[in-house]
């Protein structure tokens, strides 16, 4: 592990990661980066289904001792809860961050400044919660984190939601894939997500997702397609826990 080098460092130096964030940042005036592709203009502030406009929204951050052994290690994996979220999941456990505003909105530097602190904390990578709506600004605080000195690997972690622009923007971005598969039937995606196509847009995200950066022991839990008509579990995202740090603390 002492060799390892995040997939993003490559792009800093080559100056694709600025080019990145820049085309990202871009998108959001006609936004469709998500599964939703709204085509919301959130660099004027206003709201598609992801309720967000041009600033991330953060609820807390820190330590999480409860994911997958290989991303918390010894340290925890540092996680960071965005609010809001694309998806109506009726079972999510997170509901107080994805259904509602708690948290506040962060530039760019202070979500920068959140991952350094992270890896200044111990932590073993940086787990993106919630992400797919958030894409653009993401970017563009890595690039300003790479930049200060960020080396952690970064984890997607998201519901599976995720538009194909989107995915290709964090191509050789991204280390590790957390996508969720939480559905092979849109009625039932439509009965506990509100979302009419999510098995197409799913299923054709995960295809887009690089093998080899793809997590080999996904949990059977939320990773995996739903038979028709079987209601899902709660547990459907990693759940904060008492260590980790409110936005506002």
């Amino acid at each position: 592990m002492t060799n390892f080098e995040p997939a993003y460092l490559k792009l800093l130096r080559s100056g694709e990661l600025e080019r990145r964030a820049e085309e990202a940042s871009a998108h959001l005036s006609s936004c469709d980066l998500c599964g939703w592709e709204c085509k919301v203009d959130r660099r004027e502030d206003r709201l598609g289904p992801c309720r967000t406009g041009e600033k991330a929204r953060l609820s807390s951050f820190g330590p999480h001792h409860g994911e997958e052994d290989p991303l918390r290690g010894w340290r925890g994996s540092g996680t960071i809860f965005f609010t809001h979220c694309n998806l109506r999941c009726q079972y999510c456990q997170n509901f107080d961050i994805s259904q509602t505003d708690v948290g506040e909105d962060v530039s760019l530097g202070e979500l920068a400044a959140v991952m350094l602190e992270l890896q200044e904390r111990g932590c073993h990578n940086i787990n993106l919660v919630s992400p797919s709506h958030v894409v653009a600004q993401i970017l563009a605080a890595v690039l300003v984190a790479a930049q200060k000195g960020l080396r952690l690997p970064l984890v997607y972690n998201t519901g599976g939601y995720d538009s194909l622009t989107a995915l290709h923007l964090l191509e050789d971005v991204i280390d590790i894939y957390m996508p969720d598969m939480k559905y092979a039937s849109a009625q039932i995606g439509l009965k506990y997500s509100k979302i009419r196509d999510y098995p197409q847009i799913n299923q054709a995200a995960v295809r887009e997702i690089p093998p080899g950066r793809r997590p080999a022991n996904q949990r059977a839990r939320h990773r995996h397609a739903r038979p028709a008509g079987e209601a899902p579990g709660a547990a459907e995202r990693p759940g904060r826990q008492p260590g980790d740090r409110p936005l506002s603390g």
